[in-house]
């Protein structure tokens, strides 16, 4: 009898593992698609992704679809409206006509009717126009290589409304012709961002030497600084070696090293916030009597964490209810279109000796701040009717691989769809949950 029972439980485990297999055959890739829709739900606006990445060789380009209701717009248009702009007031100090606001880059293409045919229509774009039928059009922007990159100031505790800072806004629109003001009820505003990603090459290690005599001192003291390299990515640990010698007749007390943020304004006259974002103050190995000579590696890390209450602070450009980080470091590739970038944002680690009964010694060695390079996007191709009867593959689905800048993620599809590749999408509302406070309008969602 005990035999049997274990030969029982056996193949219950056989059969119930086999259904699992079956349950994971049946689960599929999808596509996460971003959709906003306007107040009246006669326009929607469907997009793929909501960070657009500059390559320094080139940026993506801003893709999607919108959704339309042809009897409510009849005789009118819909048009897309691209704007980045730097904000450096509050709105509700907005008054007669006068706007704290700097237009950097705008453009604006209509959408319905089209007039003319699009000559390339992305992998995306594509699905969607698929699934949505014969009343979704198709929009397409291409941002220019000195476009900046999206910045925010930190604001201090209590203030509100919408920050400081560069941002990007998609809005379509129904309205009579270009010159008309869009209408809240007809219009999808939608918050995104253009983020600038490491430079392919690095530069050379930062490296500083530098000394100061003292009045009848026999000699100088001596203080040289490294960096590890001159590149980190966000949340990376930075190194510094730091060798003094100390051949003077005065004691140095102890060491401050910090790392300072800069972020230029480029307005109609320059303006600078400077923030420390890391700081280490040691006394190991002090006091460093004359005759005497040090050699440590310090590590500090530069976070937003630990620097949340400082006003004035950059930060890579931010969506409401989303975390961000410190701001990367803007790439300047036109020295001549500076004041187009908005906000120029670099980092530099200060070391410091603090001499005692004498006047200190600083140097200073400036790093790029930003994030991994990601590898390209593949090329585009046609979609191929034939697609869709290459999914068997000896007697199991396999899946068609889609753009891998979109977002994938698994999910359980029903049977009939599991031969349609093109319609696997996951829609989700740009607009999340308002929280109490926010205005229906609030283009940060």
């Amino acid at each position: 009898m005990a035999s049997n029972n274990e030969k029982n439980n056996r193949e219950e485990k056989k059969s119930s593992n086999s259904n699992d297999n079956d349950d994971d055959a049946n689960k599929k890739v999808g596509t996460r698609v971003f959709k906003k829709s306007s107040p009246n739900g006669k326009i929607t606006t469907y997009l793929g992704k909501r960070d657009y990445v500059d390559y320094n060789s080139d940026i993506e380009p801003i893709d999607g679809v919108v959704l339309i209701d042809p009897e409510y717009v009849k005789e009118r248009k819909v048009y897309a409206h691209v704007l980045a702009a730097f904000r450096y007031g509050r709105e509700d100090l907005d008054v007669l006509g006068l706007t704290f606001r700097k237009d950097l880059f705008i453009a604006q293409q209509q959408i319905y009717p089209p007039l003319e045919t699009p000559k390339q229509l992305t992998h995306l774009q594509q699905r969607l126009l698929k699934k949505l039928g014969p009343n979704a059009y198709p929009f397409y922007f291409q941002l220019p290589k000195n476009a900046p990159a999206s910045v925010t100031l930190q604001p201090a505790p209590g203030d509100t409304g919408k920050p400081c800072g560069v941002d990007y806004e998609l809005k379509t629109y129904c309205a009579d012709d270009l010159e008309e003001k869009p209408h809240k009820r007809n219009s999808v505003r939608l918050a995104i961002r253009k983020l600038t990603y490491a430079p392919p090459s690095r530069a050379p290690q930062p490296m500083i030497e530098a000394h100061k005599d003292f009045m009848m001192s026999p000699a100088p003291l001596h203080l040289e600084c490294t960096l590890d390299k001159e590149m980190y990515y966000h949340g990376e640990s930075i190194s510094v070696n730091v060798q003094v010698t100390n051949n003077s007749n005065k004691t140095v007390k102890k060491i401050r090293i910090t790392v300072i943020q800069t972020a230029e304004i480029m307005l109609y006259s320059t303006t600078q916030y400077k923030c420390e974002v890391a700081e280490l103050e040691s006394t190991d190995g002090f006091p460093l009597n004359p005759s005497s000579t040090l050699c440590k590696v310090y590590t500090v890390t530069p976070l937003l964490a630990n620097n949340k209450d400082k006003r004035g602070l950059a930060l890579d450009g931010k969506l409401k209810h989303e975390d961000t980080n410190l701001a990367s470091s803007t790439i300047i590739t036109d020295p001549t279109q500076k004041e187009n970038l908005g906000i120029i944002v670099s980092y530099r680690v200060k070391v410091k000796l603090i001499v005692s009964m004498g006047g200190d010694l600083a140097v200073e060695l400036p790093f790029t701040l930003t994030h991994p390079k990601p590898e390209p996007p593949p090329e585009l191709l046609p979609v191929k009717e034939s697609e869709g009867t290459k999914t068997k593959k000896n007697g199991a689905d396999q899946t068609v691989p889609v753009d891998l800048n979109l977002i994938e993620f698994d999910t359980n599809l029903p049977d009939h769809k599991t031969n349609k590749e093109d319609d696997d999408f996951i829609f989700e509302e740009f607009a999340r949950i308002r929280l109490k406070g926010h205005d229906a309008d609030d283009t940060d969602v």
